[in-house]
């Protein structure tokens, strides 16, 4: 029995995301809205308009459009361009609750993932987010967060092969830990099997032909985290 109606092709809906300069301007809003809460750093209009496949004019106004929405109801999340793209922040005008969120946080222990991923960075920093993930096999953009919030680690710069933001321990870290100075760290962190798997890992990402075409596809730092295995949790 034949009917009107025939059940979708998933192939073919992909097809219409891909083909996404037909999106109307709803749509688009959406998509940004989507791309924007993932990226680590601040993303170009050049960035946003090829994760979209709109124009870069028409990502451009649609961007200015969101930010003066979100200005005009006063909207928790603030989108500004800071520095060489597009992020969204939260407003100053609510950081009290922010802070009172991640400092009631403060107060609890520190989980051992938290704790594994600190010592990645003590002993290899500065290093990226990103290299961070690749060691510990799992996605760190939660436990960074918390470490960050606690002034435990804090922004070391860019790295000049990735652009990805760059992170190192701080002088609370040493202070908690009684140390002087990094060269008072054990010669092996109790929490890492081998510190240096790092340097290997971090040679076979860039020599991996899967890393580098990801870089030049994004434009951003890769995910290795997705490469990996996560038996090595």
């Amino acid at each position: 029995m034949s009917t009107d109606s025939e059940p979708s092709d998933p192939e073919l809906e992909l097809e219409d995301v891909d083909g996404s300069e037909d999106l109307d301007d709803a749509s688009l809003a959406s998509a940004l809205e989507a791309v924007l809460l993932i990226v680590d750093t601040p993303a170009s209009d050049e960035q946003l308009a090829s994760a979209v496949g709109s124009s870069v004019a028409r990502v451009r106004s649609a961007l200015n459009e969101m930010a003066a929405g979100l200005t005009e109801r006063m909207s928790g999340i603030d989108l500004r361009y800071a520095g060489d793209g597009w992020r969204f922040y939260t407003r100053t005008a609510y950081a009290p609750y922010v802070e009172r969120l991640l400092l009631d946080g403060a107060r609890s222990k520190l989980t051992r993932a938290a704790l594994e991923t600190l010592a990645v960075i003590a002993y290899r920093q500065p290093l990226t987010r990103a290299r961070v993930s690749a060691v510990r096999g799992v996605n760190v953009d939660g436990v960074m967060r918390t470490l960050l919030a606690r002034g435990l680690i804090s922004e070391a710069g860019t790295d000049p092969e990735t652009t990805g933001t760059m992170y190192c321990t701080t002088e609370l870290f040493l202070e908690r830990l009684g140390l002087a100075s990094l060269g008072d760290l054990p010669e092996l962190a109790p929490l890492l099997p081998d510190v240096d798997l790092i340097d290997e890992i971090s040679d076979s990402m860039d020599t991996d032909p899967r890393m580098t075409r990801s870089t030049k596809n994004r434009g951003s730092t890769p995910d290795p985290a997705a490469e990996l295995d996560s038996d090595d949790r």
